[in-house]
This record gives C-alpha cells, sequence and structure tokens, in this order.
C-alpha cells in the first residue's frame, strides 16, 4: 500500500470543481486516509516547493498556492502515486490528454487545478509538511475486497 498527497489547489476550489475532483479519486478506488480545508503559508509553500527555488516561476509558484484556501488530501492504494498522477494528466495543460483532470478542467499550465506527488520521496516529504502523524487515519473499507 502506497500514500501520496494530492492537493486541490486555489483554482479549483474558486471555480467549485472539488467534488468533482475528490470523486474522481475515490471512483478510482483510491482511499482517502487524510483531508483538510487549509490556507497554505508562504513557509509550507517554499518548502513544498523548494526544488523550484532558483527557477525564475518560483514565486509565481508560491505566490499562487498561498492565494486563497487548499484542500489538503492523503491517498492510499496500490500504485497511488503514479496512479493520481495518471488521474491528474500532464502537468502542461496542452498535454494534459481528455479524461485526465488537467485534461477536462485546465486551460493554463499556471492554474492546473491539482498537484501529486511526483515519487516515494516527495510523497513522504510533502505528506510529512502538510499533516501530522495522527491526522492519517488508518481504516477498513469493505469495498477494498472489489478493487
Amino acid at each position: 500500500m502506497e500514500r501520496t498527497l494530492v492537493i486541490l489547489k486555489p483554482d479549483c476550489l474558486q471555480r467549485g470543481i472539488s467534488g468533482e475532483i475528490i470523486s474522481r479519486f475515490e471512483k478510482k478506488g483510491l482511499k482517502i486516509v487524510a483531508m483538510k480545508l487549509s490556507l497554505i503559508s508562504k513557509e509550507k509553500a517554499s518548502y513544498h516547493y523548494d526544488e523550484h527555488k532558483a527557477k525564475p516561476f518560483f514565486g509565481e509558484l508560491v505566490g499562487f498556492i498561498t492565494s486563497s484556501p487548499v484542500i489538503l488530501m492523503v491517498v492510499e492504494g496500490d500504485d497511488a502515486i503514479k496512479m493520481a498522477r495518471k488521474l491528474s494528466g500532464a502537468t502542461k495543460a496542452i498535454d494534459a490528454e481528455p479524461g485526465t483532470i488537467r485534461g477536462d478542467f485546465v486551460m493554463h499550465t499556471g492554474q492546473n487545478v491539482v498537484h501529486t506527488s511526483d515519487g516515494p520521496e516527495s510523497a513522504k516529504r510533502e505528506i510529512e509538511n502538510f499533516f501530522a502523524k495522527e491526522e492519517i487515519i488508518e481504516y477498513t473499507r469493505n469495498i477494498d475486497q472489489w478493487i
């Protein structure tokens, strides 16, 4: 079982499509083990985007993710990281295939609705950045045997 971080970004909440996006992760079979509405601080955002610190768009990333509330989620499942990224679609709007979240909802790369961790190390670091251990809930779903 693998866990990954999913962020429904400010544009997702402002557009009122959060329920649709959450539903896609659930319908695929990923289990939500933590979720909260949050205003991300500049410090947490800077840590989150640390790999982009030297890039010219770093300030825009931090400014955007801190501009409005987000929904932070930890989802769990077999190959959760790859599955969440596949559901989300390509980061660049023009490359996002129809049927993916970004392919269906995104016009501009700078406002791409959702973030998902890109690997096991980043998933661990990102989850720890936004969630305390006690906020992640272990539970059994009766449907797991059917997924």
